[in-house]
């Protein structure tokens, strides 16, 4: 019975109420969210691989529904605490002098959350591209939020982007309306190696790896025009002549992984073959041997 009274009274103080309220409907908005978000997920991905379109809508979607559900929390909690109630009718009365100073206040907030719509609108980049920021940042978009946008690079790291910086920033899209992508093979050669024999290896060992993508139309196939790897000297450098070969992959993730293959094929071929890979010679001279060379004169 006792036990009964003071839980009563303690449910009688209006602040402890109060504070139950506000805690539970915070509880009840984040579950609300926790779960729109699951479901929303798997909708998502389920409906884009099914029906092959592009996830970007339905992700900016899922991120919207959470701001709606945390502020209508927040307008419950206004409405149901009578200082607060009172509180925003006051907000209501100086409205001008509100919206000017969380005008000030917020306008960065505002800044990503209008990028994000025109990002959404004119898609530069959609979840799932592979995109090139600056500082060489590059990896996946996986998810564009009303804020930020978040970037999955190739060490598993998120890299997070507020949405302003990325939409002034130089992208380049490297799946924006075709994965394919034209690996750049460049090798220095010594001046007295066969340049001819230079260009057959990395010629043969282009086309027989694995990963090659022949970018030629049927046409240029059949006449055998056009090479399925075109190698060029594209400089006569100090100390070397630069070749290189344009090798085609499927994407950015087996560009990467080829052109690796390709630079240790290359260069073992070019030693078994006698085709030497020059670089730069220093000559140090010290300066007491100097003066130990002049008195000896």
């Amino acid at each position: 019975m006792l036990e009964k009274i003071n839980w009563n009274t303690l449910l009688a103080n209006d602040s402890v109420k109060y504070s139950i309220l506000v805690i539970g409907t915070f509880i009840v908005a984040f579950l609300l969210v926790s779960i729109i978000r699951k479901i929303a997920s798997r909708l998502i991905k389920e409906s884009s691989e099914h029906i092959k379109v592009d996830p970007t809508n339905f992700s900016f979607l899922k991120n919207s529904l959470s701001f709606i559900v945390y502020f209508a929390a927040i307008i419950i909690v206004f409405i149901n605490i009578p200082s607060l109630r009172s509180f925003g009718s006051a907000l209501f009365a100086g409205a001008g002098i509100l919206a000017a100073i969380i005008g000030f206040a917020s306008q960065k907030a505002f800044s990503n959350i209008i990028t994000g719509v025109f990002i959404l609108i004119f898609k530069p980049f959609r979840v799932g591209d592979v995109i090139e920021i600056s500082n060489n940042r590059i990896g996946t978009v996986e998810e564009i939020t009303l804020r930020h946008t978040i970037i999955k690079n190739f060490k598993n790291e998120r890299v997070i982007v507020p949405n302003s910086i990325i939409s002034d920033d130089i992208i380049i899209n490297s799946s924006i309306t075709d994965n394919k992508i034209l690996n750049r093979i460049e090798i220095g050669i010594s001046y007295d190696s066969d340049i001819n024999k230079a260009f057959e290896i990395m010629r043969t060992e282009c086309e027989k790896h694995p990963l090659i993508f022949d970018n030629r139309t049927s046409k240029e196939i059949k006449q055998n025009l056009t090479p399925k790897v075109a190698v060029v000297v594209y400089e006569l450098a100090d100390y070397s002549v630069k070749l290189r070969a344009y090798a085609w992959a499927k994407n950015f993730e087996t560009a990467f992984q080829m052109k690796c293959d390709l630079l240790k094929s290359i260069k073992e071929r070019f030693d078994k073959e006698g085709i030497e890979i020059p670089f730069p010679y220093r000559t140090i001279v010290y300066k007491k041997d100097l003066e130990k060379k002049e008195k000896e004169n």
